[in-house]
């Protein structure tokens, strides 16, 4: 049986809008509530079964979700699912990769 993520959503919206808020004063002006709460789903809760945690739980994970630690959280998923390589052809990567191959194919 899936958890009924809505539902819950509807119930803590405004704890997740004053998060935002929070994120808003230290400048993080794009961090959506819809962003907080997808990180928390994903990373907070996803060993757990939120729909059998007490609502003054799952408000209290949200109010102490820290912009540094949503920040962070952020930046290495970016850097997991980044393709670093799609700029480059064939060659380019080879000479990257192996950089003193490259030199001594450039040299003859």
């Amino acid at each position: 049986m899936g958890i009924d993520y809505e539902h819950i959503y509807q119930h803590v919206l405004p704890a997740l809008e004053s998060k935002k808020n929070e994120f808003k004063h230290y400048q993080y002006d794009s961090v959506t509530v819809e962003d907080i709460w997808k990180y928390l789903i994903r990373k907070k809760w996803r060993k757990r079964d939120v729909s059998d945690m007490p609502l003054y739980q799952i408000i209290n994970d949200i109010m102490q979700t820290s912009p540094a630690e949503y920040m962070t959280n952020t930046q290495v998923e970016e850097f997991k699912t980044a393709n670093w390589f799609t700029d480059l052809n064939k060659d380019e990567l080879q000479v990257l990769l192996n950089p003193q191959s490259g030199k001594n194919e450039r040299e003859e």
